[in-house]
């Protein structure tokens, strides 16, 4: 069994003389071939430290709430463990004028990227099933409903692959939380060029690429 966990960083929004909208946007996966068990571990121990250390229960880890020494900690265990990395990055001021208006239209081809290359270069093992799990961006049924059916047929016709898609929280699926700090760190990387918590796990990543060069 094979793992893919999906998530964002930045957003799709493209005024950019709106305060807090951000110049670049960052798709990220993480897999693995391994038990998901050794992601989850750093995530319940990241909690257990933080339970002991405040004295406060953590619902969920954020990489943009936790402190420099959470997210450091937190992405030198990652970086010790069975798992790979990929990234697709839009300077947001690049996306082509139609695309803009297509926001959606946009995530999915993003991510159906990623996964192509996934099958294309035969960085999972092809006789592993495949689960992706993505972190909800959305609370609309249909559009999470267009995003797996989308996916899915997109994997079939190309690549004649069959992989379970999920759509859930973070607090749903622990390992959520991980792909949460990479992508922030990657994401910080381009948008403030602060690549020092990128360098934690630099190692891990297997491509990097910019959607329009």
């Amino acid at each position: 069994m094979a793992y893919i966990f999906l998530d964002e960083s930045g957003d799709l929004g493209f005024d950019f003389k709106k305060k807090g909208t951000s110049k670049f946007f960052i798709v990220t996966i993480l897999f693995t071939e391994d038990s998901r068990g050794g992601i989850e571990k750093v995530v319940k121990k990241t909690h257990s430290e933080l339970a002991k250390k405040f004295k406060r229960r953590v619902g969920t880890l954020h990489a943009v709430q936790e402190k420099p020494i959470t997210r450091t900690r937190f992405l030198k265990r990652i970086a010790e463990k069975e798992c790979g990395v990929m990234a697709i990055y839009l300077n947001k001021k690049k996306v082509h004028t139609h695309l803009q208006d297509e926001k959606q239209v946009l995530y999915n081809y993003v991510t159906n990227i990623l996964l192509d290359r996934i099958y294309t270069k035969k960085i999972l093992s092809p006789d592993l099933v495949i689960e992706l799990i993505a972190s909800r961006r959305e609370t609309n049924k249909f559009l999470n409903e267009n995003f797996k059916d989308y996916l899915s047929r997109q994997i079939k016709n190309n690549h004649k692959g069959l992989m379970k898609i999920s759509i859930k929280t973070p607090a749903e699926e622990k390992c959520l939380q991980a792909v949460d700090f990479l992508s922030w760190a990657i994401f910080r990387k381009y948008e403030r060029g602060d690549e020092s918590y990128y360098n934690l796990f630099k190692r891990k990543i297997i491509e990097e690429n910019p959607l329009f060069p």
